[in-house]
């Protein structure tokens, strides 16, 4: 009888593992700005500058390599990691 189990278990652990890495993909998703929304929040992110077309030209190419823009005007960049990792040659940050 506990061999009868074996076939159900298998299968229960295998759908387990597919409704977790979906789970874990719609996660990660919901951060994710479509490519069309980077200007309006590029717009507010470079709002408090006084560089503002530098400021919106890298904002935008961040947020297309990215798609995340952190909130406010300044800091947050932990809320993008790739925002937040993507330096010049110089090593210094790339996304304002």
């Amino acid at each position: 009888m506990a061999g009868g189990w074996r076939p159900y278990t298998a299968l229960f652990l295998v759908v387990l593992f597919v409704v977790l890495v979906v789970l874990t993909d719609v996660a990660q998703a919901k951060n994710k700005l479509r490519p069309r929304e980077c200007k309006p929040r590029c717009i507010y992110r470079c709002s408090a500058t006084s560089h503002k077309k530098p400021c919106m030209f890298f904002c935008q190419k961040c947020c297309a390599k990215c798609l995340c823009v952190p909130p406010g005007v300044y800091g947050n960049k932990q809320k993008c990691s790739c925002y937040n990792n993507w330096k010049t040659k110089e090593g210094r940050p790339k996304c304002p």
